[in-house]
């Protein structure tokens, strides 16, 4: 669905700032393989996010001493994940409603 993709990126730097390849990982682990997010869908988002100032970033060194763009969530990002969250919730329960037949 439309939007997805920057909610889960939202709720994933909500818990530490972290660089695309971490962010492409938590992102796999925790959906258990569900979702495999590519580059070419997560830097747009990204930019996207960027954008309205809802993750900032920052060059930092990794853990294997290589640089790499850090993003973190920002105030206004947690605002806007809370908001697509309950907005999520109640499309699901929607849903799940609808497949129910009820």
């Amino acid at each position: 669905m439309q939007g997805t993709l920057d909610m889960l990126v939202l709720r994933v730097l909500a818990l530490e700032p972290m660089h695309g390849y971490g962010v492409v990982q938590r992102i796999a682990q925790v959906s258990q393989g569900a979702f495999a997010v590519g580059p070419g869908s997560l830097f747009p988002a990204f930019r996207r996010l960027e954008r309205e100032r809802l993750v900032a970033s920052d060059w930092r060194a990794t853990e294997n001493n290589r640089r790499a763009k850090y993003y973190r969530i920002t105030e206004a990002g947690r605002r806007r994940l809370k908001v697509e969250t309950e907005d999520w919730r109640k499309q699901t329960v929607a849903i799940a409603r609808l497949l129910a037949g009820s």
